[in-house]
């Protein structure tokens, strides 16, 4: 059996018995998770772990998420397809992969200049999204408003640039917090008028989100 086939054997096994067994219902991110070969955005020596339950580290102190919390994140965003997306951590692109199937635009920050490098390459052939090296707090004004916002680091509050550039109706989707297991992942919705919801969901830990020298 080919490198390929077992890949995909586990790629289904990861759907199957961490996502689907764990409560994830939304088919259009489970198909996307089929489809996405997590082991290419990890590093090679680690590729055989990349079905693993559990988060990944890619370097410069950043990780890639267990599979079932980018299911779980992803599900909350409620995506149909016609969305324009923000992403605070591009990260390894993972994320963004699965994101890119789900929506219409994903716009894509990461802070940290070689992870940027490395992951624009991976993701040059995903032609929805866009990345850019910069300050994820304070969001990407030049394309908002956005239908969704999508936080993979944690920031002690929930930034209010972020706030300001999400669509009134839309949802994001954040873990905030402390440094450690006292974060907690939220979701927020902005209502028409303007107000916010936010629903805990569960307890998470994250790296914290990293902010430039001010």
């Amino acid at each position: 059996m080919q490198l390929k086939d077992v890949m995909a054997l586990r790629r289904n096994d990861m759907v199957d018995n961490q996502l689907e067994a764990r409560g994830i219902k939304d088919e259009r991110v489970l198909d996307a998770m089929r489809s996405i070969p997590r082991e290419a955005f990890v590093d090679p020596a680690m590729a055989e772990s990349a079905y693993d339950d559990r988060p990944l580290s890619i370097g410069f102190s950043q990780t890639i998420s267990q599979p079932y919390i980018v299911a779980l994140m992803t599900e909350l965003l409620e995506l149909k397809g016609n969305e324009k997306v923000l992403e605070i951590g591009t990260g390894s692109g993972y994320q963004t992969a699965v994101l890119s199937k789900l929506a219409a635009e994903v716009y894509s920050i990461e802070i940290v200049k070689p992870l940027y490098d490395r992951t624009s390459k991976l993701l040059a052939p995903y032609k929805n999204v866009t990345v850019a090296n910069r300050d994820g707090y304070n969001g990407w004004k030049e394309h908002a408003p956005y239908d969704r916002i999508i936080v993979t680091a944690a920031p002690e509050n929930v930034p209010e640039p972020l706030i300001e550039q999400l669509k009134a109706g839309g949802i994001m989707v954040i873990p905030s917090g402390p440094h450690g297991w006292s974060q907690s992942l939220i979701k927020i919705v902005k209502k028409p008028d303007g107000t916010i919801s936010k629903d805990f969901i569960c307890d998470v830990a994250f790296v914290p989100l990293t902010r430039k020298d001010i």
